[in-house]
């Protein structure tokens, strides 16, 4: 049976459950957490719960956000599947509109502006954007407490994109394309709803920045705690922002050997040989997130395209070899693989949102 749309769904309703469970564990365990703080003096240290009400779980600030989008999303998708009434009440205790006030209070403080740039931001916005796309009262609710948080950070990631005169080609969490996808459904959203800013910045930055490549040396990943490839996080962007007739060309230019499986090195999945180490860990993302932009992109190409079944015969090895994991292994795996998984199984053959995020390059 290939790696479809269809059987991805089916493997999600089958794993949702345990995923669900171990994203609201996850959101309400606050130790061990390593925080993100700029101290200015001596009586600046509060605790990470103080700082977070929200996100105090998962280890750190982006993961937490990350396993509130899992608990979320598999609510959307598999209602009749997760502990429904258990994720439901975990969101009420987090996403108050008092909590969220303290998130704004610590992000509007000039000098925490650059933490959990653009990582942590990207999926701030990729939550607030399931949240208020969800019609269901419980929804709406947590969508009006986040708002804040989520247009503040918007306002800055605009403000900041213009600023950055080159993006970080990189497998960690600096990953410029990686967030600008996170975010680019939401800012479709406030283009929507009359503010463009974010998306032009979107298009505008992934324009200079990416429109030209050619030749990337994808031969060189995976580097040793990746948990994206920075060839395939730039091509999954522009395979939503370019038009559909160009973007088949500008990718042949950017990985030419795709259609026969080339380079090597990022069909065959990554070897996590200690998931107690929170760095070696980060592989397991890698395989993870290589089998979502293996299925998008193979989505996103003509039916018909050579490219297309190489794609997807990878997108399964490297689901193999990591979907196991999402449960059951260490917590330096369980406080954050979840998220990677269900991008990987719940996303259609169109891009989240149905957008290519405005008019395309190109």
């Amino acid at each position: 049976m290939p790696f479809d749309q269809s059987r991805r769904a089916a493997i999600l309703r089958e794993r949702a459950a345990d995923w669900a469970r171990v994203a609201l564990a996850s959101i309400a365990r606050e130790y061990p957490h390593m925080p993100y703080f700029v101290a200015t003096g001596p009586g600046d240290y509060r605790t990470h719960r103080e700082l977070h009400p929200a996100f105090y779980g998962c280890f750190d600030w982006h993961s937490c956000v990350e396993m509130h989008w899992v608990v979320v999303r598999l609510l959307r998708r598999c209602p009749d599947v997760v502990p429904a009434g258990e994720a439901r009440a975990a969101l009420d205790a987090t996403l108050t509109a008092e909590h969220l006030a303290a998130e704004v209070a610590f992000f509007a403080n000039p000098h925490h502006r650059s933490l959990e740039r653009p990582y942590g931001w990207g999926w701030l916005l990729t939550l607030g954007h399931e949240l208020a796309t969800w019609d269901d009262p419980d929804g709406r609710r947590w969508a009006g407490a986040v708002a804040p948080l989520a247009d503040l950070l918007a306002a800055r990631l605009a403000a900041w994109l213009p600023k950055l005169t080159y993006p970080q080609r990189t497998g960690v969490h600096p990953n410029t394309a990686f967030a600008l996808s996170r975010s680019l459904d939401y800012a479709t959203l406030r283009a929507a709803r009359g503010d463009g800013a974010l998306l032009a910045a979107i298009r505008a930055s992934a324009t200079r920045w990416f429109a030209g490549d050619a030749d990337y040396p994808a031969r060189y990943e995976p580097s040793g705690a990746d948990f994206l490839s920075p060839a395939l996080a730039e091509a999954e962007l522009l395979s939503r922002l370019l038009d559909p007739a160009a973007f088949p060309r500008w990718l042949e230019r950017f990985l030419p050997g795709l259609g026969g499986g080339q380079p090597a090195a990022l069909f065959q999945p990554a070897v996590v040989a200690d998931p107690t180490d929170g760095q070696i860990a980060h592989l397991h993302g890698l395989n993870l997130s290589r089998a979502w932009v293996f299925t998008a992109l193979a989505a996103r190409l003509p039916a018909g395209d050579p490219r297309n079944a190489p794609l997807l015969a990878a997108a399964e090895r490297h689901a193999d070899a990591s979907l196991p994991h999402v449960v059951g292994s260490d917590y330096m795996v369980e406080h954050w693989l979840a998220a990677y998984a269900t991008l990987l199984l719940s996303e259609g053959d169109a891009p989240s949102g149905g957008t290519r995020g405005g008019d395309p390059i190109g």
